[in-house]
């Protein structure tokens, strides 16, 4: 008898903290109506590739490809549980493990990719995350607020 602790599954992902010159942070809402960071999950071919490099897929399809960014180090690990729609049409939890990077906006035309359908600038000093984000999502950016000293 196997007395050893189920395993969890959790999907990967990368998430950015982009962050433009009066310190506002860019946050998504995706066609869910959940609000997001930009980033998402990796895919089986990304098992190989460096996390920047699926940092820059990323971005582009979420933000589009004339979007100037420096990216950073990774700041804030995030454990999060969603549900979602499969492409069967049935709903199932999905838990993600997301690595957050900061990074500095560069400038450039932001393009939404065809998952989110809105965007927002938000000041980092007087924004309450709890008003946008749940789970893992609002954890991570209230512990990027902290580390930051904003709160």
């Amino acid at each position: 008898m196997n007395s050893e602790p189920e395993k969890d599954l959790y999907f990967v992902a990368v998430k950015v903290f982009l962050i433009d010159e009066a310190g506002r942070l860019l946050i998504t809402k995706d066609r869910f109506g959940d609000w997001d960071l930009p980033g998402g999950r990796l895919r089986a071919d990304d098992f190989t590739k460096p996390l920047e490099e699926v940092v820059g897929r990323k971005m582009i399809e979420e933000l589009g490809e004339n979007l100037k960014y420096q990216l950073g180090q990774p700041v804030v690990f995030m454990r999060h549980e969603r549900e979602e729609i499969l492409d069967s049409g049935e709903r199932a939890k999905r838990r993600i493990f997301a690595i957050g990077y900061e990074a500095e906006y560069k400038g450039g035309e932001i393009n939404l990719g065809q998952n989110h359908e809105k965007y927002e600038w938000v000041d980092l000093k007087k924004f309450k995350p709890e008003d946008y984000f749940v789970g893992g999502w609002l954890q991570g950016v209230r512990d990027y607020q902290r580390i930051k000293k904003l709160i």
